[in-house]
């Protein structure tokens, strides 16, 4: 089946599937209107097998310490997934299923599968990472670059977090929980009922990214978009919060982001 982008249709909503740039969706519009920044980097990409940074790019498995490229020195950052070509299992005019090998430099070998499901009113992405052989810590996630800008309307980003990752100066969690405190953002927060965050663009649209997940980064310090990545744990969690996957026990988490028009004043 043709790795090529893809092009997934419901409603007037209109999706596009990059397969072989990183498995990610290079654009979401609706009504004609374009959600995601666009450019070869941006859109949103899975993070995958580990999200965010890992700090000096190592992490122990047992006693194994494993060491991961350092492609945002002096960390590693978002994983391995995104830049590589990944492969189109099947889809329909409103559904993708793609997979991904990891393989070298990652230590493990394993399968990621993607599902990109569209409807009218919702765009849901499923991931998860199977193995059958040996187990090994991972974390999946998602990394969307959302304009900041509609129309001329500027975002507004809303949320309840029931704490905030003290950040250090490497941008990396200290361990200390704290208070959430106002942005600007390159940090993440905790909710423990699920991940729900509400960007409003006024007059225009509201968008709820939401997570079963209790982890959510955002980050707004760019003049062109802003970030709001669920997560199966907090940037640095191969070491502080290892999720396993097993033979037996395959690693899964899904997002939804859901919009709706909002009446001009």
């Amino acid at each position: 089946m043709s790795n090529d982008d893809i092009t997934l249709t419901a409603g007037d909503a209109k999706a596009t599937v990059q397969v072989a740039n990183g498995g990610r969706v290079g654009g979401l519009r609706v009504g004609g209107v374009e959600l995601l920044r666009q450019g070869e980097r941006f859109g949103c990409f899975p993070m995958v097998p580990w999200c965010g940074r890992i700090r000096a790019g190592r992490f122990l498995d047992g006693a194994t310490e494993r060491q991961m490229p350092l492609n945002a020195p002096p960390h590693a950052i978002h994983g391995t997934a995104r830049d590589g070509a990944w492969t189109l299992a099947r889809h329909t005019a409103d559904e993708a299923v793609l997979t991904y090998d990891l393989a070298e430099p990652w230590p493990y070998p394993a399968r990621v599968t993607q599902v990109v499901a569209l409807a009218p009113d919702a765009l849901t992405l499923t991931m998860a990472v199977e193995t059958y052989e040996s187990s090994f810590p991972a974390q999946i996630g998602w990394h969307p670059w959302f304009n900041r800008e509609i129309d001329g309307a500027p975002v507004e980003i809303g949320f309840a977090a029931e704490w905030q990752e003290e950040r250090g100066e490497d941008h990396l969690p200290t361990g200390r929980r704290i208070d959430p405190r106002p942005g600007p953002w390159d940090d993440c927060f905790g909710m423990p009922g699920g991940v729900d965050v509400t960007l409003t663009w006024p007059e225009r649209l509201e968008l709820k990214v939401t997570s079963p997940e209790e982890w959510v980064v955002i980050y707004d310090e760019q003049d062109a978009a802003v970030c709001v990545e669920p997560q199966t744990g907090p940037p640095n969690g191969l070491n502080t919060l290892p999720r396993m996957v097993t033979p037996l026990e395959p690693l899964e988490a899904t997002t939804t982001w859901s919009w709706r028009r909002l009446p001009a004043a």
